[in-house]
């Protein structure tokens, strides 16, 4: 028997996701037409003998979150439970603080992995590539390849390529150190809990040992925090108890409003070959499609429109005669009024699109032309001061008026805009 558990952190996270994760937990935010983590659920489902999913995170409990677990339980009739941390614990953290619900039932092994991963997920393939290693492996790392200069910003891996053994690990290093890098998807057998059971130990003595480094401010993290990377891979690596799986399949992560639609083009993608059914086809009285485009079975899409490639319609959203929209995601109850445009953009819950108005972003994607590169998440702001050029979006409840120009901004919820607007924020 397996089970899974996925980390999905808590409101303090998800700040380079704002304003989308104001109205809705981030795990909660629909890429291809579905939440985040259902995705994983997915994936963890097609795992066979894998009887149980684990959420752990510090959100409280919560409507939104409640209904998604119900509704996905009936979906893929598996047992799904939320597991509330009194504070953030870090990766690891949690992961101790509930070891008595994970290990009922003796699991075999466990899944873990970060919320914000997304991926086609090959645990199939890890699950095997950890029991080949025998009884002694404690813990399987599945890590890709990413170029020198970004290898900086994960977790990189250095391995022996004959036997897969994590020889040295280190968290967002100084200088290069590897290449390969840390996807946040993790196989731990049981035994992993003695290494977790000593770093905890190791943080007691230290606060213990350390009374001034205790403190009552409530934004101070706790000493029960353990973060798998600097706290557990650290010390286990070069000692045949840690290996990883390495992938060349897509991998990223979903850290920004930018990363969302990227993530929302592959997972169209990859629909191609597991849900072809959800996939608009193009056809007589049906608006033009190109290439992969998701839409809602409640949407009203007028035939005249263009949609593709890589775009989701959400649940209730109207889209008018001679819209165009490419890369880009319309949320749950939005409106797309007649000959609107809407490029390499996220419309928010319920929002309004004027007639002739064009919203656009510009795309951060991978360069082509470096091997392994992987999605940059730049800083918010250039260091001048000046909004750096991304995705448009516009959060919810927002009325943009017709015949205006929207262009590489920010919309915080419920504001009427009244005119174009270039690189900013409106608050």
């Amino acid at each position: 028997m397996l089970k899974a558990i996925i980390l999905i952190g808590g409101p303090q996270k998800g700040t380079r996701f704002r304003p989308l994760s104001l109205d809705m937990p981030k795990p909660l935010f629909p890429v291809a037409g579905f939440p985040i983590i259902y995705h994983q659920i997915e994936a963890c489902c097609k795992v066979p003998d894998l009887r149980e999913i684990l959420l752990i995170g510090f959100y409280q409990s919560n409507d939104a979150l409640n209904s998604f677990i119900q509704t996905a339980q009936q979906t893929f009739r598996i047992q799904i439970r939320y597991l509330q941390e009194y504070t953030a614990l870090g990766t690891a953290g949690g992961i101790y603080h509930f070891r008595d619900q994970i290990l009922a039932g003796n699991p075999e092994y466990f899944f873990v992995m970060n919320a914000d991963v997304c991926s086609d997920f090959p645990l199939c393939e890890m699950l095997e590539f950890h029991r080949q290693k025998g009884d002694g492996t404690n813990a399987t790392i599945m890590a890709t390849e990413a170029t020198r200069q970004q290898s900086l910003t994960y977790g990189c891996i250095v391995g022996n390529k004959e036997t897969h053994e994590v020889m040295h690990y280190v968290e967002k290093p100084g200088t290069f150190v590897s290449n390969l890098i840390n996807c946040g998807i993790y196989l731990f057998s049981p035994d992993i809990f003695t290494a977790l059971a000593i770093s905890f130990q190791k943080n007691q003595e230290e606060n213990y040992s350390n009374p001034e480094l205790y403190s009552f401010d409530p934004n101070t993290p706790s000493r029960q925090v353990i973060h798998f990377e600097q706290d557990v891979f650290v010390p286990m690596a070069a000692t045949g108890r840690l290996y990883v799986y390495q992938t060349s399949r897509f991998w990223s992560q979903i850290k920004s409003a930018g990363a969302a639609i990227y993530a929302n083009r592959h997972y169209l993608a990859i629909y191609n070959r597991t849900h072809p059914d959800l996939l608009a086809k193009g056809g007589e009285k049906m608006p033009r499609i190109i290439g992969d485009v998701l839409i809602h079975a409640t949407a009203v899409v007028d035939p005249s429109a263009t949609l593709g490639p890589n775009v989701t319609i959400g649940k209730n959203v109207v889209v008018g005669a001679g819209v165009r929209v490419r890369e880009s995601i319309v949320l749950e109850g939005a409106t797309l009024q007649d000959h609107c445009c809407v490029l390499h953009s996220i419309v928010g819950w319920n929002s309004v699109v004027g007639v002739w108005t064009r919203v656009e972003g510009t795309p951060n994607d991978p360069n082509p032309n470096k091997p392994f590169a992987k999605l940059e998440i730049p800083e918010l702001f250039t260091d001048d001061g000046r909004l750096n050029p991304s995705i448009t979006v516009i959060g919810s409840q927002v009325n943009v008026p017709r015949e205006i120009i929207v262009l590489n901004s920010i919309v915080l919820p419920r504001k009427d805009l009244n005119r174009s607007y270039k690189n900013q924020i409106i608050l």
